[in-house]
């Protein structure tokens, strides 16, 4: 089996406070890997870790064959990314925004994309609005956008549902189903467990920094029960919570 994303024993302290604690986990190319946790579970941080935006405090990574921690920029050329915070430039408007993110990107014939993804999340209107003056669902919509708008193989997105509408989820959750059945991976992280139980292949659960399960949605369903009913035994059963 490939993997589209590797770690080993990989852990982040602040200060005296461990983030992430000794976390090793596979993920599959071609799956759709959620990373579940409670708020302040190591999430956002192993996302920062896996795109080269942080360094680890030990252990290692493979992102599609690169370590984030020595090659960040070749794999945020590689690698689509949604960061925590939607934060597309201020002083841009969202047509500009995406026409910038092409150009860095060297894609051809951007117009045709760009439009694509202006009419598929429904904000052409927005087109011309300076992003400081954008919704914060829109500037989701944005962010979202440019994550995939040279349709990387590997898109790595903390918390990619939490500011769109029921429509829009929707829409994005077909999307994600559907970019992953082309054959792409997808690694996101989530608090939102309905949304993993229905669109994830595989998922791993971090609690207080620490890995308490992973593996595929089918164990977790084949036990007899619903993957928030699992969440919260583990959570509860967890010897440091």
């Amino acid at each position: 089996m490939e993997f589209a994303i590797t770690t080993q024993n990989i852990s982040k302290d602040y200060g005296a406070t461990r983030a992430v604690n000794g976390v090793s986990i596979s993920v599959p190319r071609g799956s759709l890997f959620g990373l579940l946790g409670p708020n302040g579970s190591g999430k956002t941080t192993m996302i920062r870790m896996l795109t080269g935006q942080i360094r680890p405090t030990g252990g290692s990574a493979r992102v599609l064959g690169y370590d984030p921690a020595i090659h960040p920029v070749l794999v945020r050329e590689v690698v689509g990314i949604i960061p925590e915070q939607e934060s597309p430039p201020s002083f841009l408007t969202a047509q500009e925004y995406l026409e910038f993110v092409s150009s860095i990107r060297k894609l051809g014939n951007w117009d045709d994309e760009i439009t694509w993804w202006f009419d598929f999340l429904d904000f052409s209107e927005k087109r011309d609005v300076l992003c400081k003056d954008l919704s914060r669902g829109t500037r989701q919509k944005l962010m979202f956008a440019q994550a995939f708008l040279h349709q990387p193989v590997l898109a790595v997105i903390d918390e990619p549902l939490i500011n769109f509408d029921p429509l829009i989820q929707q829409t994005v959750k077909e999307y994600l189903v559907d970019y992953m059945k082309a054959g792409n991976t997808i690694f996101f992280s989530t608090h939102i467990l309905d949304v993993a139980e229905e669109i994830c292949s595989e998922v791993a659960i971090l609690h207080k920094g620490n890995l308490l399960y992973a593996g595929t949605i089918s164990q977790v369903l084949g036990s007899g029960r619903h993957l928030h009913e699992f969440f919260i035994s583990l959570i509860q059963g967890d010897p440091g919570a």
